[in-house]
């Protein structure tokens, strides 16, 4: 089987790539680095030609509003070319409770691809993820201040990429949900707990202060981001990673 990988370079792309290589297939990773501008289409038809199935990883290069349009431009023209290339089945990577925070423009914006991949002339599947692990570091930078970072208690349920990535594999090399499949960590935790288990960790001696008004996650309200009873949990315990990678 044939599989192009959109941001097949990436955290998650080239490790897509490389998992899909190892299973026999052929894997096309697709990124500006190779030739392919998802914006202008340039370098998508030769990208896609031969293509039975295409995986959306690309990243917009902004959070905020600008997202919007990045992703619906570049999601119309994945359908465009996917269906002129024949593709079969087209697979989007996004985020568990996307739809339920339209208060934070990225979250819109991945709602928005969603909804023009379900429209689009192509069988598709979405894999619907929770926060990765491995953004902890970003998460915590966001509003540190000297020995202070300030967080908010919004309940996560955070997975490692790896199993991220396997969760995409495993979509992409079967037949198209026609729908969503929602994945996710084993544990759930507050973000502010989060905050202090992986600062305990890493013997770092700042404080997590709670603040409910601290970061984008801020604007997240209940369990929305929290994944359902139909959810696939992942393996891997946020703990047990963070002892691995020290």
């Amino acid at each position: 089987m044939k599989l192009t990988v959109i941001g097949g370079t990436g955290r998650i792309g080239s490790q897509v790539v490389q998992k899909l290589t190892a299973a026999g297939h052929s894997a096309v990773p697709a990124a500006p680095s190779t030739g392919v501008d998802l914006i202008t289409g340039t370098g998508l038809d030769h990208a896609l030609e031969g293509a039975d199935v295409v995986i959306d990883l690309a990243n917009s290069p902004t959070f905020d509003e600008a997202s919007l349009e990045f992703f619906r431009t570049s999601m119309r023209n994945l359908l465009a070319a996917g269906e002129a290339a024949g593709v079969r089945h087209q697979v989007v990577l996004s985020i568990v409770g996307v739809d339920q925070v339209p208060q934070l423009d990225y979250y819109r914006a991945k709602t928005l691809q969603e909804d023009l991949l379900r429209q689009g002339p192509t069988p598709y599947s979405i894999v619907r993820a929770t926060q990765f692990f491995e953004f902890m570091d970003a998460v915590l930078s966001w509003t540190a201040d000297g020995d202070t970072v300030r967080l908010p208690a919004t309940r996560l349920q955070p997975m490692a990429a790896a199993d991220v990535v396997d969760a995409v594999v495993e979509v992409s090399t079967g037949t198209p949900l026609g729908g969503i499949r929602n994945v996710a960590g084993p544990d759930v935790f507050a973000l502010d707990e989060l905050g202090r288990i992986t600062l305990a960790a890493r013997q770092d001696s700042r404080t997590v202060v709670t603040d409910d008004t601290a970061g984008m996650f801020a604007a997240v309200t209940g369990d929305v981001l929290i994944a359902g009873p139909d959810a696939h949990l992942a393996s891997t315990h946020y703990r047990d990673w963070l002892r691995k990678a020290r």
